[in-house]
């Protein structure tokens, strides 16, 4: 097949979404598809964000990462040198065009036929304030063949949007990337996250975890990383090891240091940070958001009420009073879980709702 990928820019995008499609279609092209990835030009930004940028500690030009999840992959890749939207005459004719967020959704909506069957790979249901929410749903409603990654999501397609017609492609971790032999539990007790103030991500819920847990733990250390510096609406605990902005191969230490991972988001697509701890031997503590109820059901960690710091802080405790051996048992148990997905198992998943798609198409139904 000859499949196009239709991509926000990725330019110092360090969103898991860009890597996670960039990964699915370099193991879709593995497969001997003839694969090309495409992307707008950069906006610049507003006033309003560079002045959040300068208030939040990266300065005027907003010291944007220049890492990009296309280098070192052999994948055809373009940035098209004009902004978006992209149009027929930016892309090749092929069988299928993937779109892969909701605002490439509406570009691909709009391509003709010779541009390909038209798909819309959906990892998150993206109904956020900071999002034009009414445009945003719109696009869940386009006559485009979906995927996603996550049973919630195909419940939400189904019973939101009345489409049954919904492929499920879960997620993989790189193991290449995510690794950690076995290990002991920490002498000092440690857990970690990801750090954010999206509202959705639930951080505000770990940390209030983790502080009611280090009452009755005093030794309890914190260990987290993310992309902004911290933010005085969301103050991390006095010892806290902070990473910002680590460099991509030594995240997988920072998920190995830890005892336990926090996973406290309030709504999640997927919820790769569950794996890629997971693949490092790290059990999680999660809320039920994304996949997490699939990923934690096969003993890696310990599934908690949503919206129930306290909850979360009892299976804290739970992991820092157990033993060696029952430490070892579960981190093994998650160990097994992210090895079970992989990213060739996702593309021939993929490949096959490609399939569909132009049979859809063939048929008249999309």
């Amino acid at each position: 097949m000859r499949v196009t990928f239709v991509l926000p820019n990725w330019e110092g995008n360090l969103a898991g979404g860009i890597r996670a499609n960039v990964t699915l279609a370099y193991h879709l092209q593995k497969r001997g598809h003839e694969v090309q990835l495409y992307c707008p030009k950069k906006r610049g930004k507003s006033w309003k964000q560079r002045i959040k940028d300068w208030l939040q500690g990266r300065g005027w030009d907003g010291r944007e990462a220049r890492f990009s999840y296309v280098e070192g992959l052999d994948i055809p890749a373009k940035v098209v040198n004009h902004l978006p939207p992209l149009t027929d005459e930016d892309l090749p004719d092929g069988d299928v065009v993937v779109a892969t967020w909701w605002e490439t959704a509406e570009w691909v909506a709009r391509l003709s036929r010779k541009k390909g069957s038209r798909v819309y790979m959906i990892r998150h249901h993206e109904l956020h304030d900071y999002l034009p929410k009414e445009r945003v749903a719109a696009t869940y409603r386009l006559p485009l063949h979906k995927v996603t990654v996550s049973r919630w999501l195909v419940e939400v397609m189904k019973r939101e949007y009345g489409d049954e017609n919904v492929d499920l492609v879960p997620d993989a971790v790189d193991l290449g990337q995510f690794y950690a032999p076995p290990r002991e539990k920490n002498k000092i007790p440690t857990v970690g996250m990801v750090y954010s103030d999206l509202y959705w991500k639930g951080c505000d819920i770990s940390l209030k975890a983790f502080r009611i847990a280090a009452e009755r733990i005093p030794s309890l250390r914190l260990v987290a990383f993310g992309s902004i510096p911290p933010q005085p609406q969301l103050p991390l605990p006095p010892k806290c090891i902070y990473y910002q902005q680590p460099p991509q191969e030594e995240i997988r230490h920072i998920y190995a240091q830890c005892d336990a991972w926090l996973f406290g988001s309030r709504v999640e697509g997927f919820g790769l940070p569950i794996l890629e701890a997971m693949a490092c031997r790290t059990p999680v503590i999660g809320t039920p958001a994304g996949a997490a109820p699939e990923l934690l059901s096969g003993g890696g960690g310990i599934l908690v009420k949503p919206e129930n710091p306290e909850d979360m802080a009892r299976a804290i405790e739970t992991i820092a009073q157990m033993s060696q051996q029952e430490w070892q048992n579960m981190s093994s148990l998650a160990y097994k879980t992210a090895t079970s997905y992989t990213w060739d198992e996702a593309a021939e998943l993929f490949e096959k709702a490609l399939s569909r798609a132009i049979e859809r198409t063939r048929r008249g139904e999309i």
